[in-house]
């Protein structure tokens, strides 16, 4: 059963640096394509980000594009959101999510392509 795990969230002032961390403790996540996706309060889940399986293509959305960057280590199990210039408007629960379905598919970043998802992390943006 993939599990999967966020971490690195947190209080951080206007224009500031966060890198979160999405790890499957006892699973291969080179297997999957992985995303990002947030929820703000009051809005819909949206989709931040994903990479495909070997880390080489990624895809961002327009809202993050420039400030964002997704990586992989694979060797680590581990999957990366790094995110910098942060404003208010970053402010939600961010969660990762595993899609075994390919990339084609997986990069549309729509939620029902991805079958197993972790709890979240809060990312506070606020001075």
């Amino acid at each position: 059963q993939l599990q999967l795990v966020e971490s690195g969230g947190g209080l951080v002032q206007p224009g500031g640096s966060l890198r979160l961390s999405c790890a499957a403790p006892g699973v291969t996540l080179a297997d999957y394509t992985i995303a990002w996706f947030r929820q703000a309060p009051g809005k819909e889940r949206e989709g931040v980000s994903c990479i495909n399986s070997g880390g080489a293509l990624t895809k961002h959305a327009d809202s993050v594009k420039g400030r964002f960057t997704t990586s992989r280590e694979n060797g680590k199990n581990m999957v990366y959101l790094q995110m910098n210039s942060l404003t208010p408007e970053d402010t939600a629960i961010y969660y990762c999510a595993a899609s075994d379905g390919g990339w084609l598919r997986s990069r549309r970043l729509w939620e029902v392509d991805y079958g197993y998802w972790g709890r979240g992390t809060q990312v506070t943006v606020s001075s």
